[in-house]
């Protein structure tokens, strides 16, 4: 459960961004947070092989 305020705050973006971007602003919003979400996780992985 604690990780629930961080569910809360994610998802106040998302209906946020929502409501000010275009559909087309949203996908390549969408892609990049994707990207940089597998980005994060092939470094972290790297990490970890190397410590």
């Amino acid at each position: 459960m604690k990780n629930c305020p961080d569910l809360f705050l994610l998802s106040a973006i998302a209906c946020q961004l929502s409501q000010t971007l275009s559909t087309s602003e949203l996908e390549i919003l969408a892609a990049s947070l994707t990207a940089l979400g597998d980005m994060l996780a092939v470094i972290l992985s790297r990490q970890d092989k190397n410590d």
